[in-house]
């Protein structure tokens, strides 16, 4: 069935999307583990102008390349200010991480923001990220859900898109990487999806986890060096991938969780030969994680470089894809005039 946008919705997402109607976001809100890895680089801890130059140097040299950026309020204001004009702005809303020490990995909100902050601040969209297992505790999923429907409604009193990125885990299987996690990942990705696009959260565009672990998956180039662990035969995971895409009645867009760049290019090849109507990406690490080490250990002017050369030429390849396996978000809201 399709729904129906705002006017206000409707506008901030044309200015997140391109004028062929996908997202190919660049996302760099990670604060807490990019503080980590930037330590582990530098060989000392990074200060937060580090993390903050950082990445202002990836909005600088990739957002002429992307059509939206995903920053967060803590070190992300001077990247936000320095994104090509063109490009539009996703704040994250969540607190980074989680409290290992509580059952359930339950979220919370930044203390100093709220949709109506952003709104006034030029954000485009508000972003929340959540752990959730679908298998879990009925008493813990019923507070993540009641959560959820907060922000919803809290974007949508304000008219601004709600972009929800759900991380799937097992308390039981705590290796995520695992060949024991692969095998239960595509259920649970297809049980979230069913949940979040229901009404009651008013999300307007899912980010969601590819259905499998590529690394998993017979015949990949991902899967070389674990032929003998392959969970998955190609066409069981063409499947997974044709049955999450089929459940959505919202837009939804893939995360790069991590991989590799080359291994979410075929990722994303893989989506579009399952002919899955997906609506974009928003890719992270993929893209500039091996900078990482390039800022660390021989500083911005060197960053800079590996970004305008090897970050653009990954930007480029992207959308290259991109182009020949999306879906046009509106599609999902009737057409590109649709609302109320």
């Amino acid at each position: 069935m399709k729904t129906t946008l705002s006017k206000g919705k409707l506008s901030r997402l044309l200015k997140l999307s391109n004028t062929n109607g996908y997202i190919a976001a660049t996302a760099i809100d990670q604060r807490g583990s990019l503080s980590k890895s930037l330590s582990k680089a530098l060989g000392k801890e990074a200060s937060h102008e580090q993390v903050t130059e950082f990445k202002q140097l990836v909005s600088e040299e990739l957002t002429p390349y992307s059509t939206a950026i995903l920053l967060d309020p803590e070190f992300g204001w001077p990247a936000a200010e320095a994104r090509d004009r063109n490009c539009g702005l996703l704040l994250a809303y969540e607190e980074t991480g989680y409290d290992a020490m509580q059952m359930g990995r339950l979220p919370d909100l930044l203390p100093q923001s709220s949709a109506l902050r952003y709104v006034e601040q030029g954000v485009d969209a508000v972003k929340i990220l959540m752990y959730y297992d679908p298998d879990d505790l009925e008493e813990i999923n019923d507070i993540k859900h009641a959560f959820i429907e907060r922000v919803g409604a809290e974007c949508d009193s304000v008219d601004i898109p709600f972009f929800f990125e759900a991380v799937t885990y097992s308390d039981k299987l705590p290796d995520a990487g695992s060949a024991e996690f692969a095998r239960v990942k595509p259920n649970k990705v297809k049980k979230y999806m069913q949940e979040f696009s229901k009404p009651r959260y008013k999300i307007d565009v899912l980010k969601v986890e590819v259905p499998v672990n590529m690394k998993y998956v017979a015949g990949t180039a991902a899967n070389t060096g674990y032929e003998q662990e392959a969970v998955y035969t190609r066409e069981e995971a063409l499947q997974h991938f044709r049955d999450t895409g089929a459940i959505s009645p919202i837009p939804f867009i893939y995360l790069s969780a991590g991989v590799t760049n080359e291994v979410f290019l075929e990722t994303l090849q893989f989506a579009g030969e399952a002919k899955v109507p997906f609506s974009g990406v928003l890719c992270g690490r993929a893209t500039w994680q091996d900078g990482i080490d390039i800022y660390g250990k021989l500083g911005a002017k060197e960053l800079r470089k590996w970004l305008q050369e090897e970050g653009k030429q990954r930007m480029v390849k992207l959308d290259s894809i991109l182009q020949q396996v999306t879906t046009p978000w509106w599609q999902y809201y009737g057409n590109q005039n649709a609302m109320n």
